[in-house]
């Protein structure tokens, strides 16, 4: 997980955001991280997360299994080819059963697949480099839809 935060946090103009105890986020948000493209150090205003790394089941979200220690998932948005090439499926069509607390496979995220997100439950061998590739390829994606709201001349 470390090594994920930090290659992430070297992107240029990345943003992650790691609530913690007395900060401004909820409780249930601390020990997580959340990855923006940011390159003025704020949190962007009604632009979601390109990435998160979860340590712990939301109320919605227990498929995965991440109460138990040393457990955790990254996820990530891809774009509707990357989702097929890793799932074999589309991102509204993944509706078959999965194992999601299954650990180091790339898999359509439990609560938020058909919206194009995947995750992976601890990555490691097999996984890892796909994992970094993808949270590079997203941070880019992201970079670029900052260029566009902002226009040429950098507004």
């Amino acid at each position: 997980m470390d090594q994920i935060i930090a290659t992430v946090r070297g992107f240029d103009g990345a943003l992650v955001l790691a609530p913690a105890p007395g900060g401004d986020y909820p409780e249930l948000a601390w020990g997580d991280a959340f990855f923006y493209y940011a390159p003025d150090g704020e949190v962007p205003r009604r632009v979601q997360p390109y990435g998160t790394v979860v340590t712990k089941d939301y109320p919605d979200d227990t498929a995965s299994d991440l109460d138990p220690p040393g457990r955790w998932r990254v996820n990530v948005h891809v774009d509707r080819a990357t989702f097929r090439d890793l799932t074999g499926e589309e991102p509204r069509g993944a509706d078959r059963p999965l194992d999601h607390a299954a650990v180091d496979v790339v898999l359509p995220h439990p609560v938020y697949g058909a919206l194009g997100w995947i995750c992976v439950v601890n990555p490691a061998q097999r996984t890892t480099d796909t994992v970094l590739r993808l949270l590079r390829d997203a941070h880019e994606a992201a970079r670029s839809r900052f260029a566009r709201r902002e226009g040429p001349e950098g507004r």
